[in-house]
């Protein structure tokens, strides 16, 4: 077994930025682990797919025909399973997303392979590959080994590994799997964009964000002005735009946006469940305000206060007055 597996993800014609991350962590460990790097790229028609898959770094792409270009469960797990059989990969890359996670366990045990989810990490000790990821609400972080399986499985955690910014010259090459006969097979009845929005977190490089620490929705309007004030833009934590006190185009985590371009993350009242710490753990500068000593958010700020965040605004709007 050598080289490692890609699967790559799409929406819309478009390659999910997960796609090109996977292919940057994959070119990180190529050497040490051995073996192509190879990337296979599922749709009804996969060339134009594998076109924009061609990175620097990549070895071959396999292109695989299927009925529809939306993700179906059932068709992602019998590919990766066909064509990690076929290729005999030493590790098999699959997105840490809503898509990844539907099918990357059942690739795990119909291969029988070691299986990591989220990871953040990725290193070789000795033969061995090493995964590190967060554990106990992201308190600690976890360095996982995976002796005596000759195939390793792993979701990647989005916004943690660069994308390659050079293209590439790989071999595509058609990879037939023979899908008519799969049973349960999900059928597609449309896709509902998310409502437009003047709010783009992922392309915001100041985020103020507001947990339930606020305590009421009357609140917001405060923190929306001080935002304002301070040239930055409002985010939010998950429990605030289910309370529907901020619009879900506010919030920040795995269930709504990766503060990808974000430099400074100030979090107000945020405990930081790992949820949340995937759209922000990985900014250059967190600055958390939190009551709690023991909140997950604390290990990951750069700078952090034990303080009531209403004190801690009123010392902002004095200082910016």
């Amino acid at each position: 077994m050598s080289g490692i597996l890609i699967v790559a993800e799409h929406l819309q014609g478009e390659l999910r930025d997960i796609t090109g991350e996977m292919i940057g962590a994959a070119i990180a460990l190529k050497d040490r682990l051995g073996g192509p790097l190879t990337v296979v790229a599922i749709g009804s028609d996969p060339a134009p797919l594998a076109a924009k898959a061609d990175l620097a770094g990549v070895d071959e792409i396999l292109t695989v025909a299927a009925e529809s270009d939306h993700f179906d469960a059932s068709v992602y797990e019998e590919v990766t399973c066909r064509v990690a059989v076929a290729r005999q990969p030493r590790a098999i890359f699959l997105g840490h997303t809503a898509n990844g996670m539907a099918f990357a366990p059942a690739v795990a045990a119909r291969l029988g392979s070691g299986f990591a989810s989220d990871v953040f990490g990725i290193d070789m000790a000795g033969d061995e590959l090493v995964a590190t990821r967060s554990a106990y609400g992201g308190k600690v972080n976890l360095e996982l080994g995976f002796p005596g399986r000759g195939v390793v499985a792993l979701t990647l955690r989005g916004a943690t590994f660069k994308r390659p910014s050079a293209a590439g010259s790989a071999t595509v090459t058609p990879f037939p799997v023979d899908l008519t006969a799969l049973p349960g097979m999900a059928s597609h009845a449309g896709y509902d964009e998310a409502p437009p929005s003047d709010v783009d977190i992922a392309k915001a490089d100041f985020i103020l964000s507001i947990g339930r620490g606020i305590q009421d929705q009357d609140n917001v309007a405060r923190f929306a002005a001080l935002a304002e004030k301070l040239g930055a833009t409002l985010g939010c934590s998950r429990p605030v735009a289910d309370s529907g006190w901020l619009a879900k185009a506010h919030q920040v985590g795995q269930s709504g946006k990766v503060a990808t371009g974000c430099k400074l993350y100030v979090a107000l009242g945020i405990s930081g469940a790992v949820q949340h710490l995937f759209g922000m753990k990985h900014v250059d500068t967190v600055i958390a305000i939190n009551t709690d000593p023991e909140a997950p958010i604390f290990g990951v700020a750069t700078y952090g206060a034990c303080v009531d965040l209403f004190e801690f605004a009123d010392a902002l709007e004095r200082q910016f007055n």
